[in-house]
């Protein structure tokens, strides 16, 4: 069973946590990963799919008949991921979180609950924080996945809360939680209308963690955990045990180098992250969204991958990115033309389906 105790994590993050970056910051020092925040009503209408092509086993929504285009909603490898990866579920009812987890338990190693997600699209179905505001719904939930999946595939289930509005319902939650069977919780800490500019409060962590040692469950704590090195001294400063984790979030996804004793620079980050995003087929909008958060606004290149619409355009740039990230030759021409390309055959496709509308008009007149 994964171990959570002193582990260096990347937090699971909507659209920046697909498999290129969690494999990125695996290989340079994550101890575990967080997939994103996957909603359990999605998942259940996944079906598994073992990609042989990219090693990788898939979970997809078919495509309805032809209707619509099958959806992958989680895919992961476990060559690289096997007993680091854990799959983080929004929820907010029992029975449903039970039929997601058992949906993809025997290919990930635990099985978290989104307990502290602000955003309005967790919030208004009563998943993430707002699970904070009824802890008998929370714990029953977690309760269901503990006997239900937990302790039959011997995978560990978790939590990951904000903190309430004071150190005392704080604490009081984190008991109610810890005898629930989890084995690990981790701790935002920041209240729920807190964002993530604001300091965080660090305050709360030596009694959360004494509940938490009580209990057998492991302490991971994050917000403003900026690399390893700000990890350990933060831990030294707080004066923690070294068994409490630490979790990266917003850090890591300006560069998931970042877990390494010697993260690399952003032109580095891309070089790695572009050759993950093309051996695993990544779609082409996350890899534009996660360039827009690896390359500095104030670089050049920030608008010359923006400015990309296929895959071989962003090759293309990154080739112009010198070694110290310096830029060898402008790419705006070669942009330029693959744009002009772009609305030729846009025209030409517009002019075929106007011929052949007046075709079809010319044979239903009359003869």
């Amino acid at each position: 069973m994964v171990c959570y105790g002193g582990k260096l994590v990347l937090a699971p993050m909507v659209r920046a946590g697909e498999l290129p970056t969690r494999l990125l910051a695996l290989q340079h020092g994550a101890d575990l990963v967080w997939s994103p925040e996957i909603v359990d009503k999605k998942l259940v209408q996944c079906e598994r799919v073992v990609n042989e092509k990219l090693n990788t086993v898939d979970f997809v929504i078919p495509s309805n008949g032809g209707a619509r285009p099958a959806t992958l909603v989680f895919r992961t490898f476990p060559e690289m991921e096997s007993g680091r990866i854990i799959f983080q579920i929004g929820t907010a009812t029992p029975s449903l979180a039970l039929e997601a987890a058992l949906k993809v338990v025997r290919d990930v190693d635990g099985i978290d609950v989104n307990a502290g997600c602000p955003k309005h699209f967790s919030v208004h179905s009563g998943m993430g924080a707002a699970l904070l505001k009824t802890p008998d719904k929370l714990c029953s939930i977690l309760e269901e996945l503990v006997d239900k999946v937990g302790k039959p595939h011997g995978k560990p289930i978790s939590v990951k809360i904000r903190l309430l509005e004071d150190e005392e319902s704080t604490l009081q939650l984190v008991e109610k939680l810890c005898s629930t069977g989890i084995s690990n919780l981790t701790v935002h800490c920041r209240t729920t209308p807190m964002r993530n500019r604001e300091a965080p409060i660090r305050d709360y962590i030596p009694g959360i963690y004494r509940i938490c040692n009580k209990k057998s469950v492991s302490l991971i704590m994050n917000g403003a955990v900026r690399d390893r090195a700000h990890f350990y001294s933060l831990k030294e400063e707080l004066q923690l045990p070294a068994d409490i984790g630490g979790m990266m979030a917003d850090c890591a996804e300006t560069n998931p180098t970042v877990f390494s004793e010697n993260p690399l620079p952003w032109y580095e980050s891309c070089r790695e992250y572009i050759k993950l995003a093309a051996d695993f087929d990544n779609h082409l909008g996350n890899t534009k969204y996660m360039l827009s958060r690896l390359v500095p606004g104030k670089s050049k290149f920030f608008q010359f991958f923006a400015r990309c619409k296929t895959l071989e355009e962003i090759q293309y740039v990154l080739n112009q990115l010198g070694p110290n990230g310096e830029m060898l030759s402008d790419p705006s021409a070669y942009i330029d033309s693959c744009r002009e390309q772009e609305k030729l055959l846009k025209r030409k496709a517009n002019d075929l389906k106007s011929q052949q509308k007046q075709q079809e008009k010319r044979r239903k007149l009359p003869a």
